[in-house]
């Protein structure tokens, strides 16, 4: 079966970031599961915490509940982080939810070596195979199905126009000397350039892996981990651009305790107009809206732009989506909602009122919104797609990177730090 999930050691540093015991643990993961007087109860994990997902996600349940009367959803929503330290343990336990939320990449593929994962390969045909391939990409195991995607995405800059006119940027910067450019000009004209929420770091992971693509290629992302060592002059040199950032002092009053969705935080900041930035996922303008007021047609999306002299190219796009894979024995409850979830019908109201790219072609007639168009056509242009790096590595290796990263940005490390502690995690994991 492989390596047991996750080592002992790995385990007790979860728990204890979660303020988790074991007792607390042996209430989690699919306990209210199976089946009482004929009605099946089904547990489904998720991060669908703000509007209007987190409604329409429940009305979507309750949709499903009544179509199969003897089938109960229980609905269990946590924030980002919080869900993937909760999922760190529960995988260490062996006891996974019935349907959890996914990004796929390295730690499904933990989960699966783990043997805690179910085979859709033949239970989700034909459906599965009419998703768009790029979605359905970080889901493919050893040419196994294991997880059916919902949404696909990128990562880029979503700008308020308004605060780039008032500091005389006329379009989006292409270069990253540009872009610092614009940095300074939007810090001259006394506004607040970029929103970072510090005490969540995956957040700033996105910075440091654009800039790793854009200096040493895409390719140098996979063989780095394929080889244990991220030292490479292009790694170091990505930390040094990110560096010579911090140093122009961007980022809102307070980022480094800010977290991402609350009214007070990353995404409150750009919806609120009170930064002209933020590098989010294609899910940003939803989040904005909740946390804050939204900022309506003043917003805009760019494409992180090019290094000049790396190895990369604006092409070679950074992200990913949200897919949901099943516990080893679940039941077939769970693998219906798996098929509902990815029908033409739940896509189509998914991406109208959630803002998510649709993953059924049928269902792209649905998507109206003239950004979220935009960054369907840069996905469909791309000559290259990066998984999130805390989700294509191992799960320890890109924690390390989160974390070093964070480190870098409050300067407690240095560039050179940096890759040497996420070689070092990623030598410790072979």
């Amino acid at each position: 079966m492989g390596d047991p999930a996750l080592s002992r050691r790995g385990f007790l540093a979860a728990t204890a970031a979660a303020g988790l015991g074991m007792t607390a643990l042996s209430g989690c993961g699919g306990s209210d599961s199976g089946t009482s007087g004929g009605i099946t109860t089904v547990e489904w994990w998720n991060i669908s915490t703000t509007e209007p997902a987190k409604g329409v996600w429940a009305s979507l349940a309750k949709k499903f509940e009544a179509q199969n009367p003897k089938v109960k959803l229980k609905i269990v929503q946590l924030e980002n982080d919080a869900y993937k330290t909760k999922m760190t343990a529960l995988t260490a336990s062996g006891k996974l939810p019935d349907i959890f939320h996914t990004w796929g990449g390295g730690v499904l593929q933990q989960q699966v070596d783990a043997g805690l994962v179910k085979d859709l390969t033949d239970s989700t045909k034909p459906g599965a195979d009419g998703l768009l391939p790029v979605a359905k990409q970080a889901y493919i195991l050893d040419n196994k199905t294991y997880g059916i995607p919902f949404d696909i995405g990128m990562v880029g800059f979503w700008y308020n126009k308004a605060l780039f006119k008032r500091a005389g940027i006329s379009a989006p910067p292409a270069t990253w000397s540009g872009f610092l450019d614009a940095v300074k000009k939007l810090k001259a004209a006394g506004v607040t350039p970029l929103a970072l929420a510090g005490k969540e770091s995956w957040t700033g992971m996105y910075y440091w892996a654009y800039l790793a693509m854009r200096t040493a290629g895409i390719d140098a992302l996979k063989k780095a981990n394929d080889d244990k060592d991220f030292t490479g002059a292009g790694f170091v040199e990505a930390g040094q651009h990110l560096k010579d950032l911090v140093a122009l002092q961007p980022f809102q009053k307070g980022f480094l305790g800010a977290a991402y969705s609350t009214p007070t935080g990353q995404a409150a900041s750009v919806g609120n107009a009170k930064a002209a930035m933020e590098l989010m996922g294609q899910w940003a303008p939803s989040v904005e809206a909740d946390a804050g007021k939204g900022i309506g047609a003043d917003l805009g999306f760019f494409p992180f732009p090019a290094v000049e002299g790396g190895k990369g190219t604006v092409t070679e796009v950074f992200g990913g989506g949200g897919g949901h894979a099943l516990r080893a024995d679940a039941p077939q409850a769970a693998v219906d909602f798996l098929k509902f979830f990815a029908s033409e019908t739940t896509d189509a109201e998914l991406v109208k009122k959630t803002s998510v790219l649709p993953v059924v072609p049928a269902a792209e007639s649905a998507l109206t919104d003239a950004n979220l168009k935009l960054v369907q056509a840069q996905l469909k242009a791309a000559t290259g797609f990066q998984l999130y790096l805390d989700q294509a590595y191992a799960p320890a290796v890109g924690q390390q990177v989160n974390d070093s990263v964070a480190g870098l940005i409050a300067g407690s490390k240095s560039p050179a730090d940096v890759t040497q502690a996420i070689t070092k995690t990623a030598k410790e994991e072979q």
